[in-house]
């Protein structure tokens, strides 16, 4: 492995604007349906988890962890992922669809998809698969590419 190689990449979307605004309405609906039993408590729950989410999903960063690759939504870090280099097996720039989607969920391709916004991503065959959307898909490709000793990436983008 090339250990003088690093890699540090944060991509931003505005998806967190639209969990604001979920929660502003869930917020707005308990006001609303404050005589009903239940509903306040309820809707006041829902709401902050929305909040958390959206807190949670202003970015995401990639970057080279020494001996892995971590992958992290931020800036609450409530959700994130390493995968070890010594692991993977192949690496290739590839597209997420529409029914992919945006988050974290397993994918009807096989393997997991995590991505913040937008449909490019790499491919990371490491045992099982992860598929990180990104904005620099060929940077990263390379640069893991070049951690794992392999060819260059592949660039069939299925």
């Amino acid at each position: 492995m090339d250990s003088s190689a690093t890699y540090r990449h944060t991509q931003r979307a505005p998806l967190y604007l639209l969990l604001y605004a979920v929660s502003a309405v869930i917020f707005a609906l308990g006001v609303f349906l404050a005589d009903e039993p239940a509903v306040p408590l309820i809707m006041s729950v829902v709401g902050v988890i929305m909040l958390v989410l959206a807190g949670s999903f202003h970015h995401l960063r990639v970057e080279d962890e020494g001996d892995e690759l971590g992958i992290r939504f931020g800036p609450l870090p409530l959700f994130a992922k390493t995968i070890r280099y010594e692991d993977i097996t192949a690496v290739e720039v590839g597209r997420t669809t529409w029914l992919d989607g945006w988050g974290i969920h397993m994918s009807l391709r096989g393997g997991w998809v995590w991505n913040l916004w937008g449909f490019d991503c790499v491919v990371i065959r490491h045992g099982g698969t992860t598929r990180v959307g990104t904005d620099d898909p060929e940077g990263l490709a390379k640069f893991l590419s070049q951690k794992i000793g392999s060819r260059a990436p592949d660039h069939d983008r299925s």
